[in-house]
């Protein structure tokens, strides 16, 4: 009798476990974070950006791929108090060398200079980096299948002044995935400090879902809640990594 209930357990336990394999090999690219109305927004092939944030609240099924895990511990890691989201679907048909055309636009740093970024504050337009370009290149891996890159770069940024990145860059045949983070102290128009070393960070991925390519593109920043201070900075911020994301995806 005994060894007929410790059998049926392990029965149990098996078909639990199954169950929980079949649910996540048919979970979607999206989680329940994302709304019925934005779901439409990328059905009509449109760019859906929203500041979420916290973590919490992305929108990504971090269990779609092993990019989108790695993506989703990225962010968990920088543990951001600001956050925002852009995503747009492509279909795959027409594009299908979306990876080499991405690749090209993130690594080509000097082109980020003169990205029309709009000021909130003083409705009107600005330069998003005043200047852009790479110190140093590290290829990592290089190879038919995969090629890892490591980027430093430098850029002038008002009102921050000099930003220092390290930047990882890696491709395959159906994917990308990008990621930046500052390698040095950042300063409010020289006034107060804001954001310490690896606490501002962008991430870009692409991949496939069947018929279409999935652009994800998430920023934060780790920064302190300063009274009076907190809206600027968030609009600072978050502002620069929408507008960043938002003129990468307009190049498609």
């Amino acid at each position: 009798m005994k060894k007929t209930c410790f059998k049926f357990k392990i029965l149990i336990s098996f078909a639990v476990i199954l169950i929980l394999v079949v649910q996540n090999s048919f979970a979607g690219v999206f989680n329940k974070n994302l709304t019925a109305e934005e779901q439409k927004t990328l059905d009509r092939g449109e760019v859906l950006i929203k500041n979420i944030a916290y973590q919490k609240n992305m929108s990504l099924n971090k269990d779609f791929n092993e990019d989108t895990k790695a993506l989703t511990e990225e962010i968990k890691q920088l543990s951001p108090k600001y956050l925002a989201e852009i995503i747009q679907i492509k279909p795959y048909k027409g594009n299908e060398n979306l990876p080499e055309i991405l690749t090209g636009l993130l690594y080509n740093v000097s082109d980020y200079k003169g990205i029309p970024y709009y000021s909130e504050r003083n409705k009107k337009y600005y330069n998003l980096y005043d200047s852009a370009e790479i110190q140093k290149e590290t290829i990592i891996t290089q190879n038919a299948y995969k090629t890892s890159k490591q980027l430093e770069a430098l850029f002038v940024m008002e009102p921050f002044d000099k930003v220092y990145e390290t930047i990882n860059l890696t491709q395959t045949t159906n994917s990308v995935y990008y990621s930046s983070i500052n390698n040095n102290k950042l300063r409010y128009k020289d006034e107060f400090d804001c954001v310490w070393p690896k606490k501002l960070k962008i991430c870009i991925i692409l991949f496939r879902d069947g018929d279409n390519w999935v652009l994800y593109g998430i920023g934060g920043v780790n920064a302190p809640r300063i009274p009076f201070f907190t809206e600027r900075i968030e609009t600072s911020f978050i502002n620069r990594i929408n507008t960043f994301c938002s003129f990468i995806f307009s190049k498609f």
